[in-house]
């Protein structure tokens, strides 16, 4: 392990005290850490490439706008692939939000997720990149993952 010493003003050093007591760390160095790791996370996974993926795409839409709800329909049904699950909400009369998770290649990933933010009619969106950690690709597009744990035979019931 290397040690690296940084400085930083008070007003953030406070923020990540908050920070730090809000989530249970035991000290800067393991909040820190946790911090590095996300933020190195959502970088390689926002300039995309051909490390898979885990992302949630969250947007906010309104539900009357022009076509909006079959364009988005067509462009889930283009990259079924992408698509894992969406969650629907209304938020009010006219607004609705969807939370879709998405698994494959990251620059695959950014670019439906970016389609589908810059359709008219989505007021926000905003993409959460985690990493696919033991999912891997057979070269057809298709991704899955394995568990750790070893199989065991069943017993004949």
């Amino acid at each position: 392990m290397q040690r690296i010493t940084i400085t930083v003003d008070d007003d953030l050093a406070a923020e990540l005290d908050r920070f730090m007591a809000a989530r249970g760390y035991a000290n800067r160095s393991e909040a820190i850490r946790d911090l590095a790791r996300s933020g190195l996370q959502q970088a390689a996974a926002e300039v995309g490439g051909p490390q898979l993926c885990l992302a949630a795409l969250i947007y906010i839409y309104e539900h009357e706008a022009r076509d909006l709800p079959k364009r988005l329909t067509r462009d889930f049904h283009d990259r079924h692939d992408l698509a894992q699950a969406t969650l629907h909400m209304h938020i009010d009369h006219d607004s609705c939000m969807e939370v879709t998770v998405l698994k494959g290649r990251g620059a695959d990933v950014q670019q439906f997720a970016n389609r589908i933010v810059a359709e008219r009619g989505v007021r926000h969106g905003r993409v959460v990149y985690l990493p696919a950690d033991g999912a891997h690709s057979h070269g057809r597009g298709e991704t899955h993952s394995h568990s750790s744990a070893r199989s065991r035979p069943r017993s004949g019931r």
